[in-house]
């Protein structure tokens, strides 16, 4: 696979900002990993599973969240959001819709990183496969 832009030099920002330039809508988009990514290493991953993780994330997306993540953790969704949108997320109409939204696809509860987001949350606290970290200091 090849990537012309990375081949002339292009670094992300100049691609960026050479997209704002000639207006292109990808320009402040945020780039996204695969959604793989938002389960522990060892789940066993189906389409529906991911079908519902990604009906989650369009209902952020729908807020008009620009960088996020929902982290499946069982029953559970664990939201990650950018840290200055958190408070956006306890705004009474979009957490009722949010909290809604989520129970709609399977999940149990839904529950907010206060961290925020960030790339390689699933690898904090030694989370192997689906199994919590040891609490114990």
């Amino acid at each position: 696979m090849r990537s012309p832009l990375l081949e002339n030099g292009l670094s992300k920002e100049e691609i960026r900002a050479l997209s704002r330039i000639f207006g292109l809508p990808t320009a402040d988009k945020g780039a996204f990993a695969c959604l793989s990514s938002r389960f522990p290493y060892g789940t066993t991953i189906d389409a529906e599973t991911l079908r519902r993780v990604e009906a989650c994330e369009e209902i952020l997306r729908g807020f008009g969240f620009r960088q996020f993540r929902v982290r499946v953790h069982a029953r559970v969704a664990r939201i990650e959001v950018g840290p200055e949108e958190i408070p956006r997320l306890f705004e009474p109409e979009i957490s009722e819709a949010v909290h809604a939204g989520f129970q709609a696809n399977g999940f149990l509860y839904v529950a907010v990183d206060l961290k925020g987001y960030r790339t390689g949350s699933m690898n904090e606290g030694g989370v192997v496969s689906g199994q919590p970290p040891d609490l114990d200091p």
